[in-house]
């Protein structure tokens, strides 16, 4: 049973370089969808990668590439049992790897997916996860009956694999219709419990995943809301009451975004995220030292669109200064800088004078700042909370001569 636990599938990753894909974002995308399979449990034996203009209708990549793949998987000293690939693959781009490879296969869709199943902890998570793999599932289940193939009729294919598949998908089309209803039951509760928090203002961090989102959460609100070096390792959205310098308000954490985020999800978790959109701040966290933190950036600020949560007060908190690293460029080096060779103080100017007051640099596994972006905090929140309750203020000043 211990050695169950403990194995680890051996994986392979494929991606491609394209026209609007080149071979420095092909690698940062292979990169994070290793870290994707270090967090569904697989180990990344080798990556391969292809440049083409557009992936091959039948198996993504082309015949030479596959060969080399194919060598490479048979060979036993490897010992692969999983190809994942860095982009959504059809049905039949999927039937006919599988046949070529005899390993199984799985796209950046169904990795994520699976990692969301992993990860979810309540009802709600679990029921939103099932929606998006039941989603996934429908258009592939063909996939699943290949061997019927031989069974079933000719030109009008009437066989039994045929009525299977059939079966199976208005099997699947009902547990669809369950499963939003359950959730539409599980969003209408939320709603009551959101309305029963009463008028405090609302803050909800949000950010790509693994920037650090949780931790500020735990050091603002004293929880511990679970925190890791993990991609998704937050599905559920947690709310906290926070108090600071008396003024209290609620702060949420949410689950974090991702490049090439699967549709199906983004449809699943809408409900999730509805703390982003009834907050009336948002604090958006960033990862400076990742070398594709803006990337990330409009990653975020897509995904909000999607949710109609973009024209909220923004609060951009750049986090993970203490990892931040660059590059000084010789005297004699005449080429244009790039992002490496720039230093932590010229992006903090940067962005404060585009950001003014609305952006903060710290380190929360230092602590660094932290008490500035409590300040921070406190004014944003203190301009809501007096237009909302502007007769109020006079109790800020009695609070604190009674403490």
């Amino acid at each position: 049973m211990e050695q169950t636990e403990n194995y680890s599938e051996r994986a392979i990753l494929v991606g491609l370089i394209t026209p609007e894909q080149d071979e420095r974002k092909a690698n940062e995308y292979l990169d994070e969808l290793e870290f994707l399979s270090d967090t569904a449990g697989a180990v990344t034996v080798k990556k391969f990668l292809q440049r083409l203009d557009y992936p091959n209708s039948k198996t993504f990549v082309g015949s030479g590439k596959l060969e080399e793949i194919k060598v490479f998987v048979q060979d036993e000293n490897n010992d692969i049992s999983l190809a994942i690939f860095d982009d959504e693959l059809s049905p039949a781009q999927l039937r006919n790897l599988e046949s070529e490879l005899k390993i199984k296969i799985l796209d950046r869709t169904n990795l994520i997916l699976d990692i969301f199943a992993k990860r979810a902890q309540t009802a709600h998570a679990k029921t939103q996860v099932e929606l998006a793999q039941c989603r996934y599932m429908l258009p592939r289940l063909t996939r699943l009956w290949t061997h019927l193939d031989r069974q079933r009729g000719g030109i009008g294919m009437r066989g039994p694999g045929e009525t299977q598949i059939e079966t199976d998908r208005k099997i699947l089309l009902r547990k669809i219709s369950l499963l939003k209803e359950e959730l539409t039951h599980i969003d209408k509760t939320k709603s009551i419990q959101r309305k029963n928090r009463g008028k405090l203002v609302r803050v909800a961090l949000v950010g790509y995943t693994n920037v650090g989102k949780s931790t500020i959460m735990n050091m603002l609100s004293k929880s511990e809301v679970l925190a890791e070096n993990k991609l998704f390792a937050t599905l559920d959205t947690t709310v906290r009451k926070v108090i600071v310098q008396n003024l209290p308000f609620l702060l949420s954490d949410t689950v974090g975004f991702i490049r090439k985020l699967p549709h199906d999800l983004v449809e699943s978790f809408k409900s999730t995220l509805d703390e982003v959109r009834e907050a009336d701040i948002l604090v958006h966290v960033v990862d400076i030292s990742h070398p594709c933190f803006e990337e990330q950036i409009a990653v975020v600020e897509n995904t909000l669109s999607e949710l109609d949560s973009k024209g909220k007060p923004v609060i951009m908190v750049f986090n993970k200064i203490d990892a931040y690293t660059y590059e000084p460029k010789d005297a004699d080096d005449l080429t244009d800088r790039t992002k490496e060779n720039i230093t932590l103080e010229e992006l903090e100017s940067t962005w404060m004078s585009k950001m003014r007051d609305n952006c903060i640099f710290i380190s929360a596994k230092n602590r660094t700042n932290i008490e500035s972006l409590k300040d921070l905090l406190y004014g944003r929140v203190k301009e809501i909370h007096t237009k909302r309750f502007p007769y109020n203020d006079f109790l800020f000043e009695y609070y604190d001569e009674e403490q």
